[in-house]
């Protein structure tokens, strides 16, 4: 991770951590750097780049921002408005943009945002292109074997123009609905769009699928993305698809790129369960490639046993979809994801996509006409405690001789009933120490045996 960019993008509190200068400079990176890179393969045409944004009041000002330092470096700017992260992946990818910009802080709330910065195959930008801007941003700029404090503004007929590009967004809807090989007709579905980017989406395609739509947080106004709303509050859900006495509920998050489940019976279906379900269903077609779906470190120890039942292989990766796909890529995985829902299905997208995986369910539970809750059984969720201390060195604490055998310890008492996992935060000064076991008072007399001895030693706050 850099100065600016972490794993899911460029993040801060509105014209804080994250001004409308720094928008307006990334822009004018990303237009001169695109448009150089085809200058310098022999092409005189600009660079095309697509913007999408989430219903945040400051994800308009960012748009801006942003179409104006793309125009001024000389690049098309190409804006989709309203519209999910999967969407602009889809667009950059399948309409040949040279990038793809998404204007969002996902779940956090209204006013935070983001931005992330999408390659022209549809993935999240590498390592090495984030350095470049961020070097840019700090008057840095090392590029093309040159080093410079400023780039060139574009003049007279180079100059960029600002498209209305809403017909992509429209065609991702199209291609949604095409994915969906069953009639929904006589299904009572929930949508909780967390008053976000899957407001005007999600029902268009669950309604064309002929789906009895019932939604929940389709009134953005700016202000109340994901307020009380959405996969992070999924209380809203249940509720009401038990009020409702609905078959199924999907709660998305602000940018739609995260899909929680809620059963018939209101019980939360989480990314675990999601990656369980669509696991035995890919395995029992033959479609399950390597035989291995993808974690993170933060999965359920009961997926893994449910895994193991089923004899599916799994591998675990650090926390963030941004890994979960690199491995996928590399080992040629058709599936993987995150418990918080973030779902990949390599064969149709190159990112985690919420409408997607609902798509994925829903052809699940039709498939094999089935409740959702039925679908769930085999899987045992275990327990889980998690503490976050706040240390003054990450490193020290967690590589401290008895904080060492504190763990040691606990992963020898617990052997294959539970698990520890002790591990640095990306983004504070924090150790996060997560147990997993059969009981909660198990959970919590392990967490706080290494709790204490992290305090003991000396490394807390």
């Amino acid at each position: 991770m850099g100065k600016y960019f972490g794993t899911d993008g460029f993040r801060g509190e509105a014209n804080v951590g994250l001004t409308a200068d720094h928008a307006f400079k990334v822009g004018r990176f990303l237009g001169w750097y695109y448009g150089e890179k085809k200058r310098l393969a022999g092409s005189s045409e600009p660079a095309r780049i697509v913007i999408g944004k989430d219903t945040r009041r400051s994800s308009y000002m960012f748009e801006y921002a942003l179409a104006g330092g793309l125009t001024a470096s000389g690049a098309d700017a190409y804006l989709l408005h309203v519209t999910t992260t999967p969407s602009v992946a889809y667009i950059t990818k399948t309409d040949d943009f040279d990038c793809g910009i998404m204007i969002s802080a996902s779940h956090n709330p209204y006013y935070d945002n983001g931005i992330k910065l999408i390659n022209s195959c549809g993935e999240k930008m590498d390592e090495e292109t984030i350095s470049i801007v961020e070097g840019y941003l700090d008057g840095e700029l090392t590029c093309f074997g040159r080093t410079m404090t400023e780039i060139p503004y574009a003049q007279r007929d180079k100059i960029g123009r600002s498209v209305d590009y809403v017909a992509g967004r429209n065609r991702y809807i199209g291609y949604l609905i095409s994915l969906g090989i069953y009639s929904f007709r006589g299904v009572k579905v929930g949508l909780d769009c967390a008053n976000g980017s899957s407001w005007n989406i999600a029902k268009s395609v669950f309604d064309a699928l002929g789906a009895k739509t019932y939604v929940v947080g389709a009134e953005p106004d700016g202000l109340n993305i994901n307020n009380g709303v959405g996969s992070t509050h999924i209380e809203n859900l249940q509720k009401f698809v038990v009020e409702k006495g609905l078959d199924v509920g999907f709660a998305y998050d602000g940018d739609a790129d995260r899909c929680i489940c809620v059963d018939e019976k209101g019980n939360v279906v989480t990314g675990d369960h999601i990656l369980y379900i669509y696991g035995k269903y890919m395995k029992e077609r033959g479609k399950l490639l390597t035989n291995t779906v993808v974690t993170t470190v933060m999965s359920n120890f009961g997926l893994y046993k449910a895994f193991d039942e089923a004899g599916i292989g799994y591998a675990k990766t650090a926390v963030g979809d941004k890994y979960v796909y690199e491995y996928m890529q590399k080992n040629g995985c058709r599936l993987g994801g995150e418990q918080s829902g973030h779902i990949i299905f390599m064969k149709y997208a190159s990112t985690g996509d919420g409408i997607l995986t609902s798509l994925k369910l829903m052809e699940v539970m039709l498939a094999s006409k089935k409740k959702m809750s039925e679908l769930c059984e085999g899987l045992t969720i275990y327990p889980q405690l998690l503490v976050n201390v706040k240390v003054k060195d990450k490193a020290a604490a967690q590589s401290d001789p008895d904080v060492v055998k504190a763990v040691k310890e606990a992963e020898n008492a617990l052997g294959s009933s539970g698990r520890i996992l002790v591990r640095e935060s990306g983004t504070e000064p924090l150790v996060r120490v997560m147990v997993e076991a059969e009981t909660q008072d198990i959970c919590k007399k392990y967490v706080d045996g290494v709790v204490d001895v992290i305090k003991k030693k000396g490394h807390a706050v």
